[in-house]
């Protein structure tokens, strides 16, 4: 059965409108990169840009150009850690949200 709308416009749609999901979209990123998951950590991080700030205003905050910062995140994407750090933190503070590792 197709699905009726497409999965990228509902996330976006429920992270403009729910800023619980837009903390999740950031925790679940943070984790994901300290568990290798790279891809699934840049396409939250994607969604979340999208959804929100935009990719000039994250550029302006990263002092990156936006064309950069969206080849980054893409699938193909390879950041640095530096250049990843830099777009967790202005994100985090955009959000203003403060994140903390811990161990289970």
């Amino acid at each position: 059965m197709p699905l009726t709308r497409d999965f990228k416009q509902t996330v976006q749609e429920r992270a403009r409108n729910d800023p619980e999901f837009r903390i999740g979209l950031l925790t679940e990123a943070a984790e994901c990169l300290l568990n290798d998951e790279v891809n699934v950590a840049k396409t939250l991080l994607r969604d979340y840009v999208n959804a929100t700030i935009g990719f000039q205003a994250l550029g302006t905050l990263t002092d990156k150009k936006s064309l950069s910062l969206m080849r980054m995140l893409s699938g193909k994407g390879n950041p640095s850690i530096d250049n990843i750090s830099k777009v967790m933190a202005s994100l985090r503070r955009h959000e203003g949200v403060e994140l903390h590792v811990s161990a289970r």
